[in-house]
Formats: structure tokens, sequence, C-alpha cells
């Protein structure tokens, strides 16, 4: 029994073929689809085991005791039911929307903590004076104390950073700095506190056992007795809500596979809707017609020297053959002793004619009407060559090839 023989045996090739396909595409996407979890992914997330990620450091504050969860909706809501006890970590955050420098501000405001960083970090921040850092670090450094608050007393801290504080409010207080540029500031702001850092470094994978990487996490978000730690994962990617988990990645490939469902369809019953009758063939164009095209792009492109290396090309090569000689790059002086040794009668002016046509091959603004002249002068001489080689002879006389035109 055939496979699905109550179907056309078309339709029944064209299903297969489909089928294929969408098992090669599955094949494909599974192979070439990058691993996020890897370290090359930059994002300091607490999901991500690779080296720039932030797992450790999350899943330690658990184990430790800490109050802590990941946030993954809105921030919005969050502001909504902040207070003194909420402390908010906000690791290398990707955002320049309103609602959220609201929802942080609002945070503060109420009595909340903050840790930011990175460049977008410090955006966010109220007050903030982030910037481009003034000299790029792309080894990690060791911060020097720069405060006299307990965070300048952390230790030994590591860190690449990547933006810098606009030192100038005294209300902002620099704790360490790298090479002279502030890599920690803290300061207050309104009844809550804010702690910048100038990149994630001391709170991700493959830092936090260095120096006092993870006691800076922790002097950073404060005593653990009393607050509540949320460690953003919103501005991480999408912004999760009660409706986005229904724009999943399932439901896109459902409507991918509805349109493709809904071509195959049309273009099935299409195949049979088509005409009936082939569609007559476009009149090829004249000789003459395709002559006159041809000649029109020369003289619109300007390539007189492009049509006469096309001539002196064909020459050599024909020349050659009847030569009894091998193909290769030779000037007009050595082709024209060559055809001399072939045929010692040939035509007198044969040397001037061909150095001529050679220097017109790369004269690259040559005139139309030279150009023509020097093909056709190349092509007399040809149609002498190939006359003489017919024959058997030696030579055949220019007057010779006249006369059999004039018959």
């Amino acid at each position: 029994m055939r496979f699905m023989s109550s179907l056309d045996a078309k339709d029944r090739k064209l299903l297969l073929w489909s089928v294929g396909i969408a098992v090669g595409l599955a094949v494909v996407i599974a192979l070439v689809m990058p691993d996020e979890n890897n370290d090359q992914n930059p994002m300091p997330s607490t999901y991500l085991a690779g080296k720039h990620g932030a797992r450790a450091a999350y899943e330690t504050l658990v184990r430790s005791g800490y109050g802590i969860e990941r946030w993954e909706r809105p921030l919005s809501e969050l502001a909504a039911s902040a207070g003194p006890n909420t402390v908010v970590i906000l690791a290398q955050p990707f955002s320049r929307e309103t609602d959220d420098y609201k929802a942080v501000d609002q945070i503060v405001a109420r009595g909340g903590r903050v840790l930011a960083t990175g460049l977008y970090g410090g955006y966010l921040l109220p007050e903030g004076q982030v910037s481009e850092p003034k000299n790029f670090t792309f080894a990690a450094c060791q911060l020097d104390a720069d405060g006299l608050d307990a965070l300048a007393g952390t230790g030994e801290v590591w860190m690449v950073p990547e933006a810098s504080w606009n030192v100038g409010n005294p209300a902002q207080r620099t704790q360490y700095d790298c090479a002279g540029q502030p890599a920690v500031v803290e300061y207050d702001y309104g009844k809550g506190h804010v702690v910048w850092w100038a990149n994630s470094t001391p709170l991700e994978n493959a830092a936090l056992a260095r120096g006092a990487d993870f006691d800076l996490l922790l002097n950073s978000i404060g005593p653990r007795e009393g607050h509540q730690i949320y460690w953003d994962e919103s501005l991480h990617g999408e912004m999760r809500s009660t409706w986005s988990f229904v724009g999943g990645p399932t439901v896109r490939l459902l409507w991918v596979g509805l349109i493709l469902t809904s071509i195959l369809i049309v273009f099935s019953f299409s195949r049979r809707s088509g005409p009936v009758r082939e569609l007559p063939g476009a009149p090829r164009a004249t000789p003459i017609e395709f002559l006159d095209a041809l000649g029109s792009l020369y003289r619109s492109a300007g390539a007189s020297s492009t049509a006469v290396s096309i001539a002196w090309e064909r020459f050599r090569r024909s020349a050659l053959r009847m030569c009894g000689l091998r193909q290769s790059k030779i000037s007009a002086d050595e082709l024209a002793a060559a055809i001399r040794r072939r045929f010692p009668n040939a035509d007198a002016a044969l040397e001037d004619d061909l150095r001529s046509c050679e220097e017109a091959a790369r004269n690259e603004k040559i005139e139309p009407r030279e150009a023509l002249k020097a093909i056709q002068t190349l092509h007399h001489h040809r149609q002498l060559l190939m006359a003489a080689a017919r024959s058997g002879s030696r030579f055949v006389a220019s007057n010779e090839i006249k006369q059999g035109r004039r018959s």
C-alpha cells in the first residue's frame, strides 16, 4: 500500500517535499542557533552560567539567607509597592524608556535602595551623571579606594569599567576609581540610597571570587535583615507581564506555520487553476536589432576600445590556430612574424596594420570611427588568411578576395 494513496501523485509529491523542507529547516535551525548560556554572552543575567553571567552571585545570596527574587515584570509594578525595605539590583540594564526612568526615581524617592551598573544603568538613576569613559580599559583594573564611607573600605576590588561619572555634585561621593576615573559612586536621593558601578564585573561568575568583589556586592545592597532584594531581569530582554506569555515563541511559530500552510494551499489550488494554453513565446529580435542594441550599448558606455580588444583577441586566436601554434599572449610584432613564416607572401601592410590595431585596443579614448576602421582591418586580414588556409597555398591576394565577393 502506497503512502497516502488517496492523494493525487502530484499532491503526494508536493506534500512530501513540504515535510522534507520543514524537517530540514528545523535541523538547520537547531544546529546554527547560538547558545545564549556561553562565555560569549556579555549579559550578567542570573539565569546564565557563563563567565559574564550572574547566576553564582544570585544563588550565593539565596543560600546565605537573603530575601531575594528575580523581577521579570515592568519596573512600574515594583515602584507602586516599593518602600524603605526594597532593594533593586539593575545589572547592566538596557532601556531608555521614560516609564523606567520614572519607576527607578519613584523607588528611590520612597526610601528604596538601588544598585545600578554600566552606562545605561547610570542613565536610569535619578540625577545620574554618567558619561563615556575618557580612556577605555580592556583588562581588569584594580580599583583604588577614594572615599571615606564604609563602602570604600571593602578591600581589593577588580573591574573592567565601561563608563565614567561626572564629578561635580558634592552629595555624589566617589568610593573607588580606576586611573582617576570614578568607578563606584554612591549618594542619597530623597529617602533612598543609590550605588553605581562602572561595570558589573564584580558580580559576574568569573570575577566573583576575586579579591573582595563579592564583599562589594554585599556592601552595596546593604544589610540582610529587613530587606527584600529584587534582581531585575526585565531590562535584559523582553519585559514580562501577564499578556507577554501569550506572545511567546510558540505563538510566533504557530503564526509562521499558518502563513506557510496558507501559501501551500494557494499554491496547490492555483496549480490547477492556471491557463490551459501555453503563453505565446516572445518574438526574438532580428540580428540587425541585436547589432543596433549592442552598438548603442558600446556607444553609451564609451567602450570603443573594448570592441577593438575583442576583435584583436579573436584575430590573434584564429591566426595562431592557422599557423599551428599554441595559444599564448604575444605582441603584434610576434604575431606578424608567426603569420609571415606560415604565409610568406601575406599582405605587405600586415605588420603595420597589426601594430596599429594593438595600439587601438589599448587606447581607451579611441574614437568610434577609428575603432571601426581597426576592426574592419582585422576582419580583412583574417579573410585573407582563411582563404589561404582553405586553398592550401601560402598566399591569396587581396583582389582575389574582392573578386570572390563580387561573384
